[in-house]
């Protein structure tokens, strides 16, 4: 009996697991189309019309379009063109090839040469392609107006309602590859997190080795593959927290602070970065090192001109800065929580050009912060426990 189990189980697809919350996203987003386009066309035909207001294979694009909306498989132009050229062979077939069945195959094997070489592969195509061959009188009547309706206006409907479902769902559609972060030094290097590890030319060319079609997107795909890599490193680190890494004694300024406090301070704890709190605590801000030489105000002086005035007055006893500590500060600040695993904090504060980052607690109160060199101690720490192995696995 085991066994018999054992051999029905391995029929299963192994698909990702998702959320309930995300199953009733999809289904009640093919509802909304399947309903929205059949009305719509409905409304738009009229009952003098012998044509369908709906196709079935509209029930196999709505599955791509709401369940998997980031796939290559339910973008735009796969719909479109994918649709389109379908529809256009299958009329063709129908009407040069006399034998149903040897017109239905060719219609649909062509369907799926074209798709692929045009780069609009959509597999509810294929049914379009067999409606246009085997959907009986009324479709053969209707000649090549059939491409534009109903499958045209099908198509385009349940498009503009997933374009709309899904963005208000949360669901990025339709799903446009990001561009690369460009480097903060601006600079040809790529980013760090992306020199060791998994990089998109390995994945490329282990894509072109495979030879398949997959299904998923390949800036999708390196992103699942980076996220793995990081709780990859979690699970070999032992879920380093922020809280057992962070300085906890943080020097702070305040919004009203004069420039040349803030610069006093940061020499007395040899620090580039001060937290600007309220008088709860809560971080309004951060001014550094480079805050103060690009943004304050020096003074008017020819002799006080230049970065390199600047640097030697911020080392030794030169002009001090004027104005206080909100006329430079940086607002948007980048903050961690304390049980933010340094996993995360990585490639966030690697890629980004972050060297401190304030750590905040449920209510944004500063408890601590986490510098690029807390990181590398508790790097080396963990991997000095590990033993050379680790190490070795880290590094790749």
């Amino acid at each position: 009996m085991s066994s018999v189990m054992s051999l029905i189980k391995s029929f299963v697809p192994g698909l990702a697991p998702v959320s309930l919350g995300e199953r009733l996203r999809a289904a009640s987003g093919a509802l909304i189309g399947i309903l929205m386009t059949g009305v719509v066309s409905g409304l738009a035909l009229g009952d003098s019309s012998a044509l369908p207001s709906l196709i079935a294979p509209m029930g196999a694009s709505a599955v791509l379009l709401f369940a998997v909306p980031t796939s290559p498989l339910a973008q735009p132009w796969s719909i479109l063109g994918g649709n389109t050229v379908a529809a256009l062979i299958g009329v063709t077939c129908a009407r040069w090839i006399d034998d149903p069945m040897v017109a239905a195959a060719l219609a649909v094997g062509l369907a799926i040469a074209a798709m692929m070489v045009l780069g609009c592969l959509h597999p509810p195509s294929g049914a379009v392609a067999l409606t246009a061959v085997l959907g009986g009188p009324v479709i053969h009547a209707a000649g090549y107006g059939f491409v534009i309706w109903p499958v045209g206006v099908n198509s385009l409907l349940l498009l503009t309602v997933a374009l709309v479902f899904n963005n208000l769902t949360g669901r990025r559609y339709p799903h446009l590859a990001t561009p690369p972060a460009p480097n903060p030094h601006r600079t040809v290097d790529p980013l760090p997190s992306a020199r060791l590890g998994i990089t998109k030319e390995d994945l490329g060319a282990v894509l072109k080795q495979y030879d398949r079609v997959v299904p998923v997107a390949t800036d999708e795909l390196e992103e699942l593959l980076h996220r793995a890599e990081i709780r990859a490193y979690d699970r070999r680190s032992g879920g380093v927290t922020c809280a057992e890494v962070m300085s906890r004694d943080v020097a702070t300024v305040g919004t009203k602070t004069r420039l040349k406090a803030a610069l006093r301070r940061m020499r007395e704890h040899h620090v580039k970065a001060l937290p600007v709190i309220d008088s709860d605590r809560r971080v309004v801000g951060i001014v550094t090192q480079t805050d103060l030489l690009d943004k304050a105000d020096w003074g008017t002086a020819a002799v006080g001109s230049g970065l390199g005035w600047r640097l030697r007055a911020i080392g030794g006893s030169g002009r001090t800065p004027k104005g206080v500590v909100e006329d430079i500060m940086s607002t948007r600040v980048r903050t961690a929580t304390p049980e933010m695993h340094i996993a995360q904090l990585v490639p966030m504060m690697a890629d980004t050009g972050l060297h401190h980052l304030p750590v905040v607690d449920a209510d944004g109160r500063l408890v601590g912060i986490v510098t690029q060199s807390d990181l590398m101690a508790a790097m080396f720490a963990v991997t000095a426990h590990d033993g050379p192995e680790s190490s070795v696995a880290l590094a790749g």
